[in-house]
């Protein structure tokens, strides 16, 4: 059989498997449900492997798309890649959110846990929003943030394709609401997208401090500020990060466990560790309308 409960310390759902049950046996409707009622699904016991995860989450998926920064691990499973290079603090964030394409699922699988650290944290941004002090909130819902990004032809062709071309490029950028973009000399593409640090989270339509607001002020090839171009006080981000800080839930990977997070409402992020041999391979997509 298969044993659901709330992983321990965490608002996550476990679905662990006492059966050796492949993961794919898995009915699709009762699993959509307990994502989008918790917006975190651990699954556990399943043995499952980065080729698995992708079969699982096409069951999904409407479709996939690339980090521009990761590199697919395998071609016969494209848009699988490995989690972050490095082995350092990841700060909280959501998937793409300092962009307009920002998917809605996280897709994590673990290989090889870290024999210490990297662990995977995550965060509610419903329960960060509420938790945030009346005049911060007042603040973020009067002033929009934008972040400024320039991608490298490289990056947008990872990300695009590797057949994309400056035609693509606009064609994908042209009309999005908050973003305007300039194509460079070197055909690297500078962006800026503005748009709120308080998002509606896809399926309980709340209010969600779900944002990469810390994870790009704290990136120093990051540029964010308000919409006007003022700078956001430090002092201002040390008090998201005091109120985070409370908030944060771990994710303690064991072999051959997945996760599924909704990337409207939760952010992610990782301690650091020093093994090398830490292997968690990631997944981004979208999910199909009918579900």
């Amino acid at each position: 059989m298969v044993e659901t409960n709330t992983l321990s310390f965490s608002s996550a759902k476990l679905i662990h498997n006492n059966a050796a049950q492949s993961i794919l046996q898995l009915p699709v409707p009762e699993t959509l449900d307990y994502f989008k009622s918790f917006g975190v699904v651990l699954f556990r016991g399943f043995g499952i492997d980065y080729a698995q995860m992708k079969a699982f989450a096409e069951k999904f998926s409407s479709r996939f798309i690339l980090d521009k920064e990761r590199r697919v691990v395998d071609p016969r499973n494209q848009f699988v890649t490995l989690v972050d290079a490095g082995m350092h603090y990841v700060s909280p964030h959501c998937e793409n959110a300092n962009s307009p394409f920002r998917p809605d699922v996280i897709w994590f699988c673990c290989c090889v846990p870290a024999s210490q650290g990297g662990e995977t944290l995550f965060w509610d941004g419903v329960r960060v929003w509420q938790k945030l002090s009346e005049e911060l909130r007042e603040l973020f819902i009067s002033k929009k943030i934008r972040y400024l990004q320039k991608f490298p032809a490289s990056d947008w062709k990872h990300f695009l394709g590797a057949g994309a071309t400056l035609a693509d490029v606009k064609r994908t950028l042209n009309g999005i609401a908050g973003l305007s973009y300039t194509i460079n000399e070197d055909q690297s593409v500078s962006i800026e997208y503005v748009c709120s640090a308080v998002v509606k989270t896809k399926y309980s339509h709340q209010e969600a401090f779900a944002n990469s607001l810390i994870a790009e002020y704290k990136n120093p090839r990051g540029v964010v500020t308000f919409e006007d171009g003022s700078p956001i006080p430090s002092t201002v981000i040390n008090q998201i990060q005091q109120v985070m800080n409370n908030l944060t839930e771990v994710i303690s990977w064991q072999p051959g466990d997945l996760v599924m997070i909704d990337n409207s409402r939760f952010l992610h992020g990782r301690r650091s560790f020093t093994d090398r041999n830490r292997r968690i391979y990631a997944l981004l997509s979208y999910l199909k309308d009918e579900n």
